[in-house]
């Protein structure tokens, strides 16, 4: 049995048909970035085991083709299949092990980056301090328990979860959050509009307003702007319901305690932090053209007494921690032209390593393999 499946997944019209499904999905994946948006597509083709479809409004969908996960898993079975028949065949075929192997690390390596990077943004101005970066396209709600004189209890539940609707217990609260109403993407109005519905908020500023339902964002650069009322619940009573949306924190008090809600770009906390000394931005001379982005900044870490400053640029990030911070943007405070602000790009990526170590053993493999048959043919020449 175990034969018949290596033989199976080592075929080569397997192969040939894997990266003819690959080389399909990667052409309509891409065209449909055009009508999607990038993030939109990736979900569908790429990052998932199969490609669903259902008429508008339907509300059932069937898989019509392979995703992305279910190509490279079965030519990721494929390759340590392989693996396994060359060991298992030993002779000469060391080089070929280790050119599949790498080939193994390359493909394993990108799932765990899709799977466990995170990407987000940290926006500071100069002689600001920050210790979170925040997601570039996600959300979440964030209830903020501001009674404690030192510190807040703050609990924030997914955009996720406000889109299923149910209702959400807030650990170490008297509070359950129950979801009246969520829009993924919508316009706030202070009147009536056509194609405009009420919110039905009974606290807050949200009173009155009235939402405008949009499609959500296919653009790269574009970002939906989702909204909700959110009841909160305390056994039988209810202080109320919230209209929430980013830009909007609604501010209240119920048993004589100050809470806040505010639906924000989801946050990463860190355990250090950076401080904008100095931003530094050229241009050439006569245009407009950046010539370099360079932030100089001071970063602190009190579980390990280390203080330390450094400077990040163009292809000199900063790594530390698990993360590294790019330099991303450098706008102008609008406020103040003369305030430098700095954005710098946070990246963590478990995996980053996979792809150095995958490329190292399919090259090594090849030389063994050259030089194994070099070797076999300069002892037949000898033979003769």
């Amino acid at each position: 049995m175990l034969d018949r499946a290596i033989r199976f997944f080592t075929s080569l019209k397997l192969t040939v048909v894997s990266l003819a499904v690959a080389v399909v999905l990667v052409f309509v994946g891409t065209l449909a970035q055009v009508s999607q948006g990038l993030y939109q597509s990736q979900e569908r083709y790429f990052k998932s085991f199969f490609v669903w479809w259902g008429p508008e409004g339907a509300g059932w969908q069937i898989p019509v083709f392979p995703g992305g996960y279910l190509v490279g898993g079965v030519m990721l079975i494929g390759l340590v299949a392989a693996c396994v028949r060359q060991f298992v065949l030993g002779g000469r075929k060391w080089g070929l092990i280790l050119v599949h192997f790498g080939v193994v690390l390359l493909l394993a390596g990108q799932l765990l980056t899709d799977l466990l990077s995170e990407e987000s943004a940290m926006r500071l101005a100069e002689g600001e301090t920050r210790n979170y970066s925040e997601a570039f396209r996600e959300t979440e709600l964030a209830f903020i328990d501001r009674s404690a004189p030192d510190s807040d209890l703050v609990v924030s539940v997914p955009e996720r979860r406000l889109a299923a609707g149910a209702d959400i217990r807030l650990p170490g609260t008297p509070f359950t959050l129950r979801v009246k109403r969520y829009w993924p993407n919508a316009d706030l109005l202070r009147a009536s509009a056509p194609g405009s519905v009420e919110s039905g908020a009974t606290q807050g500023t949200g009173v009155g307003l009235h939402v405008v339902p949009r499609p959500v964002a296919a653009r790269t650069d574009d970002r939906s702007s989702p909204a909700a009322v959110v009841e909160l619940l305390a056994g039988d009573s209810s202080p109320g319901s919230w209209l929430v949306s980013l830009g909007l924190p609604q501010n209240f008090t119920a048993d004589q305690k100050p809470y806040s809600l505010e639906l924000r770009s989801t946050r990463y906390y860190t355990l250090f932090s950076l401080q904008l000394l100095k931003t530094t931005h050229d241009v050439y001379p006569g245009t407009d053209i950046p010539k370099n982005f360079q932030s100089r900044v001071r970063l602190e870490n009190p579980a390990k007494g280390e203080t330390r400053e450094a400077n990040i640029y163009m292809n000199n990030p900063l790594r530390y921690e698990g993360l590294t911070f790019y330099q991303y943007q450098m706008p102008r405070d609008e406020v103040n032209p003369e305030r430098g602000i700095s954005v710098l790009q946070v990246v963590r990526n478990p995996g980053w390593l996979t792809p150095y170590v995958g490329c190292v053993l399919v090259g090594a493999g090849l030389v063994v393999q050259f030089l194994m048959h070099l070797v076999g043919f300069i002892h037949e020449r000898r033979a003769v």
